[in-house]
């Protein structure tokens, strides 16, 4: 019985090396976004780990002129500023939970008195941080502890300002910190800072002196997870080279030896057991190779039947007179011979 081989013409292998080398080069693209994912959030973590241990500095060191953005590594970064809080102007921020709590954050304008900064009297918004909603509405809180009075020196760490606003809020909220957008909020309108505003705000970790009524600071920024991209870059690469994996198993398992439905029949579930049963059944089918001697007993043979040795005349076994035999053979061989 013929061996079976695998069934795949050669257009149907090629197109399954097509398919695996399409899709290893998807995986080895997707690994590249995680990539470059991986050091995006490396970049950032490092950058904000950085910048939250640092020293505080003067607010004038760092503080970007009104129209300049700030600059990415000095997000986080913490100042000392000195001034006044604004705090008939104070707007509420929306929609911000906190460690999956729902609250408010209180953001309140800050008049810059220090000298070197960009323009005089810069106003820099402050997120002084969070009250809870009201027991009773989602809209206030219940109570808006009131910012120290008078001349007071804060320690921030400044943040980029965020897109302004797309949704509409309730008077006196906004739904992101964006300086122009909750200067606007405020009772009054933002008029009265006009050209003395930055890209940038505040988020206070310190009051000197201390505010009469607590308020609830902000916690640590949690830094992206790099680790997580990493992992995943690993595992489209290794999705990548099991594509080619996966093609050389199948070309092996259907190009390969492997057991007929006859061998199965036939009781064998090993393929070497099989191959080597199949090789000696055609060996014993084959047919024998015919030799000098056995043409030349042919001959003999023949011979003796038309000199009259019949079965009549030979011996019981069939085979002719015993003392016939020798020298009629020899005579026919040497005839044949001849």
């Amino acid at each position: 019985m013929s061996e079976v081989r695998g069934a795949r013409t050669r257009r149907q292998w090629v197109v399954l090396a097509i398919g695996a080398v399409l899709l290893a080069a998807v995986c080895l693209l997707a690994a590249k976004w995680q990539w470059s994912r991986y050091d995006l959030h490396k970049s950032q973590a490092d950058q904000i780990t950085s910048a939250y241990g640092a020293d505080p500095v003067p607010v004038a060191d760092l503080l970007p002129a009104p129209g300049e953005p700030l600059p990415a590594d000095d997000v986080w970064r913490s100042v000392t500023v000195h001034g006044r809080y604004e705090s008939d102007r104070t707007v509420l921020l929306r929609n911000r939970p906190v460690d999956g709590a729902a609250v408010f954050h209180v953001l309140v304008p800050f008049v810059v008195d220090a000298p070197g900064t960009p323009v005089d009297g810069v106003v820099l918004v402050v997120n002084r941080g969070t009250v809870p909603l009201s027991s009773t509405s989602a809209e206030r809180p219940e109570d808006l502890p009131a910012p120290p009075s008078g001349e007071v020196t804060i320690v921030a760490r400044l943040r980029a300002d965020e897109p302004a606003p797309t949704k509409s809020a309730p008077s006196g909220q906004v739904q992101s910190i964006n300086t122009q957008a909750v200067l606007a909020a405020a009772p009054g309108g933002g008029s009265w800072a006009d050209g003395r505003t930055t890209s940038a705000y505040g988020v206070m970790s310190s009051e000197t002196p201390a505010a009469t009524d607590p308020i609830t600071a902000l916690p640590a920024p949690d830094p992206p997870d790099p680790d997580t991209n990493l992992s995943y870059t690993v595992q489209w690469v290794i999705f990548a080279v099991g594509m080619f994996a996966a093609y050389a198993v199948l070309w092996r398992r259907e190009r390969g030896p492997r057991l007929t439905a006859g061998d199965l029949l036939a009781g064998y579930d090993d393929v070497d057991a099989a191959r080597s049963a199949r090789e000696a059944a055609r060996r014993s089918a084959r047919p024998r190779k015919v030799s000098l001697e056995d043409e030349e007993d042919a001959i003999v043979d023949a011979q003796l039947a038309a000199d009259g040795w019949t079965s009549g005349e030979a011996d019981g076994d069939g085979a002719p007179p015993a003392e016939a035999a020798p020298g009629a053979a020899a005579q026919a061989r040497e005839t044949s011979s001849a």
